[in-house]
């Protein structure tokens, strides 16, 4: 059940599900169906984006689904081509129209795209968003500790959430370590190194050792370090299982094996240098 899941306080207050489902790559026409499953083993936090042409679906899903508006966390993000104040305000109309929803619990900055040098009057727009209630909380996505540091020097909120690649080959303890220290937290996307890091013998062998499998260590890891995580499947025995984590717990030896691992490996694409 929902209630199995801790969930964390961000700088604001707001508490947000420590796990949560990602829907990347999930066409609009499947995604209504993975939520729905989603939200039948227990989650309660959906992450979208208006770059993954899913919105209406996961709107459609959560309206159909029967669970009140109130014990959902929603998350969506604002796409690079709508950088800018003007823009930005106007796209995250967009994606509430698409939700069908009057408000989002979380809205991001889906990328820096520092090329543009657009992301602090883009954040401002986001500041406007929180400050009319219309997103519960604000952060970004993909930020690395420059654009994090300009934030803070010229604007006015501190983002709650840095939503960047995390996994037992990607650590990013530096850029974790300075976003905790300025009360923002880390989530997680490709929890799993889009299954890479399931065939290490480091984690299969927890895996047998515990009676779980490779995928469910992975995220009990990324649970113990305190990361906010969305796994995302469109299979509806891998969200489940994605899901039961919360049943066992790595012991401190098994936590530092798998910080060992960590090998600056991307399977995503460069904050510094992408531009969608």
């Amino acid at each position: 059940m929902s209630d199995s899941v801790p969930r964390v306080t961000l700088n604001n207050g707001v508490e947000m599900p420590q796990l949560g489902f990602g829907v990347f790559q999930i066409s609009n026409e499947d995604v209504t169906d993975a939520v729905l499953a989603a939200l039948e083993c227990g989650y309660r936090s959906i992450d979208t984006a208006a770059g993954y042409y899913n919105e209406v679906g996961v709107g459609q899903a959560i309206a159909s689904s029967g669970v009140p508006r109130g014990e959902l966390f929603i998350t969506t993000k604002l796409a690079n081509d709508d950088h800018g104040y003007d823009s930005a305000l106007r796209a995250f109309n967009e994606s509430l129209e698409r939700l069908a929803m009057d408000y989002v619990d979380l809205y991001l900055i889906h990328w820096p795209v520092p090329t543009r040098n657009r992301y602090v009057e883009t954040w401002r727009a986001l500041e406007r968003i929180y400050s009319e209630g219309r997103s519960r909380s604000i952060g970004v996505s993909n930020f690395l500790i420059p654009h994090l540091q300009r934030l803070l020097d010229e604007t006015e909120v501190t983002p709650a959430v840095n939503q960047i690649e995390i996994h037992p080959y990607l650590q990013q303890q530096e850029l974790r370590r300075f976003g905790r220290e300025h009360g923002i937290l880390p989530e997680a996307y490709s929890p799993l190194a889009q299954g890479e890091v399931l065939r290490d013998p480091v984690i299969t062998g927890l895996a047998e050792r515990y009676g779980k499998t490779p995928a469910q260590v992975v995220l009990r890891w990324h649970i113990q370090s305190g990361n906010i995580v969305i796994p995302k499947s469109n299979t509806p025995a891998r969200i489940k299982e994605n899901f039961e984590i919360f049943d066992f717990e790595l012991s401190t030896p098994d936590i530092r094996a798998i910080d060992g691992l960590d090998r600056g490996a991307r399977t995503g694409a460069d904050p510094a240098t992408f531009v969608g």
